[in-house]
């Protein structure tokens, strides 16, 4: 229409090979917080980021959607991941079988070539992986959670957490709600509460009904959790705060997708940390960074100590999805 010629930058491709499977605690938000640590928040500038490998096989497809949602965070034009098996069973179990069985026809030609080159390539054993907490101020500044009690310690971070958030359109899938609910229950029943205020965002409406007709939501309320609507909410700054002071420092852990200074409650003195669901959970239930729920016990109101078992979940509901 100009009369000029147009031209755009052929990206780069940055390879991450992903190995192994994930187990225990680690949760497919931890890949991603991983690569965010490694590639930094501009690492990822002018460049597809490609997922391959065994690895990808064992990540669910929402799991895949978290990693890709956060490739925003390290500057990525888009993130991708081969057809897998996963794909298939969402697409069924949100009423799209057609789709399902033509992207399986299709699937040789959703996946890299055979020995495809790139411009960089980053290897994970998934096998190994350990959780991981980001922040605070920038969703790449990564601390394994074996060393976040000692690092918040040397960087003076305050301890006491008043908020810990899950949820949002990165991490509210039904596999994530499942293993978070498994921890509440567990917390529960050994009559614990949340320390910290808890805060759960489904991601849609969908979500919403399904995981308050399974009860889900509930658990979360009794655990003393508030059920915000299935909106962006804090995780875009829609938080009306009555709790802390502008310019009081404070510590949030959210399992949403940025953290970046005064994003969520609009006070740039808050300590904004990104984590999986499953560690948002468990933290809110210890109340401070000094807490490791992979490791550490807490006293339960009869004076016994409790330690938290890995988190269990389901990939997909059972009875579907509800509309």
């Amino acid at each position: 229409m100009a009369g000029i010629p147009w031209e755009l930058k052929c990206p780069k491709a940055i390879g991450v090979k992903l190995t192994g499977r994930l187990n225990g605690w680690t949760s497919p938000k931890d890949i991603i917080l991983e690569v965010a640590g490694i590639l930094t928040v501009k690492g990822g500038t002018g460049a597809i980021v490609e997922y391959f490998g065994s690895g990808v096989e064992a990540v669910s497809a929402t799991g895949m959607g978290t990693v890709c949602n956060m490739g925003a965070e390290i500057g990525a034009t888009t993130s991708v991941f081969p057809f897998t098996e996963s794909m298939h069973r969402y697409l069924v179990s949100t009423g799209r079988p057609e789709i399902a069985d033509a992207s399986r026809k299709f699937s040789h030609n959703l996946r890299a070539d055979e020995g495809a080159k790139y411009d960089e390539v980053i290897e994970i054993n998934l096998s190994e992986l350990e959780p991981r907490i980001n922040g605070p101020f920038t969703p790449d500044l990564m601390t394994p959670l074996v060393k976040f009690k000692d690092t918040a310690k040397e960087k003076e971070w305050p301890q006491d957490i008043s908020a810990c958030l899950i949820g949002s359109c990165t991490n509210s899938s039904y596999e994530d709600m499942t293993r978070a609910a498994s921890l509440a229950k567990e917390a529960m029943a050994a009559g614990l509460k949340v320390k910290s205020d808890f805060i759960v965002t489904p991601g849609s409406e969908q979500i919403r009904a399904t995981t308050e007709r399974d009860g889900l939501l509930e658990i979360f309320r009794q655990a003393g959790g508030t059920i915000l609507a299935n909106a962006c909410g804090p995780c875009i700054g829609q938080w009306a705060r009555h709790d802390v002071k502008k310019g009081e420092r404070n510590t949030i852990i959210t399992s949403y997708n940025r953290n970046f200074t005064g994003r969520n409650d609009g006070n740039p003195a808050t300590h904004g940390f990104v984590a999986s669901p499953e560690i948002v959970t468990a933290m809110a239930f210890g109340g401070s960074t000094n807490f490791n729920p992979v490791t550490d016990t807490l006293t339960t109101p009869s004076g016994k100590p409790f330690k938290f078992t890995p988190p269990n979940g389901v990939e997909l509901p059972a009875r579907g999805f509800d509309t």
